[in-house]
């Protein structure tokens, strides 16, 4: 499988290369996704998009970026792959959907962004899915190596902060070595083509309770995690993108294409024990 990850600079494209040592991995510096640089599509076989606009509240004032990474940058890339039959895989996001269902969100949901990051990624998955041979993997609350969540509160744990973190906003961490996992899978196995949610698996929690957990499994579960609304959070801050409250997504499709989806507490703990490791 001659494969191209771009984005490899990201935690997924990092996650990606680990798993494909053997493929050409390209940063932002190296490949500009809506405007590439000239490219031997036909060494080729596949092509998995891990680049994007990443910052939502960024994205309110900087839209013009955040389109042409976004919803550009993959109809660029879907183009090239219609015309040098590629595979493309693209990653999205769940802020493509409203967040006001009381159920997890299928693959057939219709969108229903709130913010310009939710929108420029929508147009994106459009551009996608409208190529025949493609894999489209909406993951949520991405930890791996680099910027996280989940590095934020170790780093608040170990000086011994107390934060105050949202507690109605629900849904599921994703790990980016098993997001890496999942297309490396999906790809190799010859899955059907199109649209699937993977997250980690597990109960849904809101970021409070994920906060706790790592507060507690680093040691420093005697600082009291504080939670609080989404509004109360945002109140102060009036350029901030609006955020879905239900980010859990329904893993039946993935599961059944046969893609692991751990459950997301048992890779947290994996995670932060490897974390503090790497700290000693």
């Amino acid at each position: 499988m001659r494969t191209l990850v771009l984005g490899a600079g990201g935690q997924v494209g990092r996650a990606l290369h680990a798993l494909l040592p053997d493929a050409t991995a390209l940063d932002r510096t190296a490949f500009d996704i809506a405007d590439p640089p000239a490219v031997d599509w036909g060494a080729y076989d596949v092509v998995v998009n891990a680049a994007a606009f990443t910052d939502v509240d960024g994205a309110e004032s900087r839209a013009a970026d955040a389109w042409r990474a976004n919803a550009t940058g993959p109809a660029v890339l879907a183009g090239a792959a219609r015309e040098h039959g590629l595979t493309l895989v693209h990653l999205s996001s769940e802020y493509v959907f409203d967040g006001t269902a009381d159920r997890p969100y299928t693959e057939d949901d219709p969108v229903a962004p709130l913010s310009v990051y939710g929108a420029s990624k929508a147009a994106g998955d459009l551009a996608v899915q409208g190529l025949e041979r493609h894999y489209l993997l909406r993951p949520t609350w991405v930890v791996g190596d680099g910027r996280n969540f989940v590095r934020t509160m170790l780093g608040l744990a170990a000086r011994g902060i107390a934060p105050t973190v949202v507690d109605d906003q629900v849904g599921r961490p994703t790990f980016a070595t098993d997001l890496a996992a999942a297309v490396v899978h999906l790809v190799t196995t010859g899955a059907p083509h199109g649209t699937y949610h993977v997250t980690g698996g597990g109960e849904p929690a809101s970021w409070a309770e994920v906060a706790r957990a790592v507060f507690a499994l680093s040691g420093h579960g005697d600082l009291a995690v504080t939670g609080t609304s989404t509004a109360a959070y945002f109140a102060d801050k009036p350029h901030a993108a609006r955020r879905p409250l239900n980010s859990v997504l329904d893993l039946s499709r993935a599961e059944k294409a046969g893609v692991a989806t751990p459950d997301w507490r048992e890779r947290l703990a994996a995670y932060v024990r490897a974390a503090d490791g790497a700290a000693r």
